[in-house]
């Protein structure tokens, strides 16, 4: 089983309820709407359908809402498009008219860029693929000098190398959206351009204030975040190594550093991590992946990511399908190398939580005894997260009657949400339930061994986990606890 979880992103490509029914098929575990795109109208629309087409295949897939963030981008210009040659003088001019842009000078979207920049400083626009100097600031206007000949054409973005521009994660279209996102019961909302744990507690508080109940996402794209970054992953559900922005702003050359680090990082603090941008990118015009998008992905998942994600490539491209299959295969098979089946993390830590320690304790059995799965009964999902950290080939699935927390697990890796009515459970055969469930599922048969956690207030709160059980599958003996 795949236990690398896929993040596909919804969008033209995939509106049609047939190619959605296929996209679960393939195995997406969390869809993706980009709230850069589309109405709050159409963002429910495709949660719902997921959600039906899920459920008509005996499937949790997880929704998440990703925000806008500040938009720092060019204007429009006059023909669409200009050309600059390396030397040439080119303004950046905050009160120029939004369509009137030429080949000396464009409007920008964001006004306080004047305030941010100084001479010396250099500004990346279009990822990087047009490069100007700072020579001056004066008033409204940005004195620059083209470094690199090229292209540039309306709305593209603009990047400070370095990082340090000032724009607030959290626009006023941004709050709006976490209200939508709220309504239709986001399982995670990404914050675009978070730059301190201040910007995740003011959108979970936003969030929550709203009525949604979904984790928050920090997409790390900004050079300072990384300067914070342990802060922001303790604020965090999850965290994003989001490439695209954060690639201009550090350095192409820095980015597999600093992948590798900020995955390590959430992990050792027990959180969840998603790795994105153009990582199948050619598959939107091509029916199979580079290899080098094939290594990419593979390292991704060598590195401890929980999750892939997809963009463009499954939102606009002609094969969205393909690509999430393709996405499966090369995750499968990286997860049979011998260096993701084991772990030692915390393995020199204390632990401040009942809950916490029988997690480990369950991994640590699982890892040194013939062990087929682990059944985990859960209403919050803290203990699969906890298990999930530990790299290891032995499936974990989450047992909850909380539909909130089986969307939630879908995230994590090498975790599995199944469903589960307490009220049927009696107090003396939570064993054979368990092991029946399993067994009906087809996940394990007579003789297996498998692990099952629990605890003695069951259905009735959060972080009760204080019990571990090691079952054999078709022992008369688990009929009572």
């Amino acid at each position: 089983m795949r236990r690398t979880k896929i993040v596909a992103t919804l969008g033209p490509a995939t509106d049609d309820r047939e190619v959605i029914e296929d996209l679960v098929r393939a195995g997406v575990d969390v869809v993706r709407l980009n709230f850069s795109h589309g109405s709050h109208e159409e963002q429910k629309q495709r949660a719902e359908m997921v959600r039906e087409v899920a459920a008509e295949q005996d499937r949790v897939v997880g929704v998440l809402a990703d925000l806008q963030g500040p938009k720092i981008r060019t204007e429009r210009f006059e023909k669409k498009k200009v050309n600059l040659v390396k030397g040439d003088k080119f303004v950046l001019d905050a009160d120029m008219d939004p369509l009137a842009g030429t080949k000396d000078a464009v409007g920008i979207t964001y006004k306080s860029l004047v305030d941010d920049v100084k001479p010396g400083n250099t500004l990346l626009l279009d990822d990087g693929r047009m490069t100007m100097d700072v020579e001056q600031v004066e008033g409204a206007k940005i004195h620059c000098v083209v470094t690199h000949t090229g292209p540039l054409s309306d709305k593209k973005g603009i990047n400070l190398l370095g990082g340090g521009l000032s724009a607030p994660a959290l626009t006023d279209k941004d709050k709006e959206d976490i209200k939508a996102a709220a309504a239709i019961q986001a399982d995670y909302v990404a914050v675009s351009f978070v730059s301190s744990a201040a910007d995740v507690i003011a959108a979970r508080k936003l969030l929550r204030d709203a009525g949604g109940y979904g984790g928050i996402v920090a997409k790390v794209e900004r050079a300072e975040a990384l300067k914070v970054i342990d802060e922001i992953i303790e604020a965090s559900d999850a965290i994003m190594v989001a490439r695209g922005d954060l690639g201009v702003e550090v350095g192409d050359a820095e980015l597999p550093a600093i992948q590798k680090s900020m995955i390590s990082r959430a992990r050792e603090m027990d959180t969840v991590v998603i790795t994105a941008t153009q990582m199948m990118e050619s598959m939107i015009e091509n029916p199979i992946p580079t290899r080098a998008e094939v290594f990419d992905v593979a390292n991704a998942v060598h590195d401890g990511t929980d999750a892939v994600m997809l963009s463009g490539e499954t939102a606009a491209g002609n094969y969205p399908v393909k690509v999430v299959e393709a996405m499966s295969r090369i995750c499968e098979k990286a997860e049979q190398h011998p260096r993701v089946m084991t772990s030692d993390h915390r393995s020199n830590l204390s632990f401040n939580r009942v809950d916490e320690a029988i997690a480990m304790a369950t991994m640590y059995t699982a890892n040194h005894l013939n062990v087929d799965a682990i059944g985990a009964l859960t209403e919050s999902g803290s203990t699969v997260l906890w298990m999930s950290r530990i790299s290891s080939g032995i499936p974990i699935y989450a047992i909850s009657r909380d539909q909130k927390t089986r969307r939630k697990v879908s995230l994590y890796r090498g975790v599995y949400p199944l469903s589960i009515d307490f009220e049927q459970i009696g107090k003396y055969n939570i064993s054979s339930k368990v092991a029946n469930l399993l067994s009906e599922k087809g996940i394990v048969e007579e003789g297996d061994q498998i692990i099952i956690t629990r605890g003695d207030f069951l259905g009735e709160e959060a972080g009760g986990t204080n019990a571990m059980k090691i079952v054999t599958i078709g022992d008369v003996r688990v009929t009572k606890d």
